[in-house]
């Protein structure tokens, strides 16, 4: 049963390292979302399951130990999803996921065993919310870390130029996850979100299937768009 969640944005901009001079500009996001992991870490689950947005190399489960590094992005930082386990040979966290365990390590999580899960952005909003209810079936006590963005559409110097329906659809998604709205996600429409290019639909219609029948309380932490891209951190418990 899934008794917490944390959702994150995902920018690899996070690491201070990858931000450079930019970085004091994320530091808010950053305190909320090491507030996010600590109500995780309150909820003692048995296991923790981190979601991300993924490419096609990148989909798919991602045990405990598989490594990640932002050297692709100009600094020699690397990190590991959990303190244990050597991961699937040759194979790396996509970059959601390894910004998720930049933050899970910032956090020292030492909490329960951790898994990754790699979303491909087109996945259908039945098979996601599928995916969340097998996951919520695995242990007694389920955790997850739920990485993604909102739109990425919202000035005019954003990812996807801006676009007049951005700003409404990220609000409706931070009113949906500081309520633990479930319903609402699940009718999230997906070629809108494809539209905007706002790549935590699917993992946030993953957590709507898992949090089914969990009867869990939502907590906005923080929203807004920096970059012109939507950045939303809540809490779910």
């Amino acid at each position: 049963m899934l008794v917490a969640a944390a959702i994150c944005p995902c920018p690899p901009l996070l690491v201070p390292e990858v931000a450079a001079g930019a970085a004091p500009e994320l530091d808010r996001v950053r305190a909320a979302c090491a507030d996010a992991l600590g109500v995780l870490a309150a909820a003692r689950p048995d296991l923790l399951v981190v979601i991300g947005p993924a490419d096609r190399s990148g989909r798919g489960p991602h045990p405990e130990g598989t490594p990640g590094s932002f050297r692709g992005f100009g600094v020699e930082v690397d990190v590991r999803l959990g303190g244990v386990g050597d991961g699937e040979p040759g194979r790396e966290l996509p970059p959601s996921l390894a910004v998720a365990a930049w933050l899970l390590e910032r956090t020292g999580w030492s909490d329960a065993p951790i898994e990754g899960l790699g979303v491909g952005e087109p996945l259908a909003t039945d098979r996601c919310v599928e995916a969340g209810r097998e996951i919520a079936a695995r242990a007694g006590r389920v955790a997850l870390l739920v990485m993604g963005d909102g739109s990425a559409c919202r000035t005019l110097k954003a990812p996807g130029y801006i676009d007049e329906r951005a700003a409404p659809f990220d609000a409706e998604v931070a009113r949906a996850l500081g309520a633990a709205d479930v319903a609402a996600l699940e009718t999230l429409d997906a070629d809108l979100a494809h539209e905007l290019r706002a790549s935590g639909r699917a993992p946030w219609q993953v957590l709507a299937g898992a949090a089914e029948g969990a009867d869990l309380a939502g907590a906005l932490l923080y929203e807004d768009a920096p970059y012109g891209v939507g950045y939303m951190v809540a809490t779910w418990s």
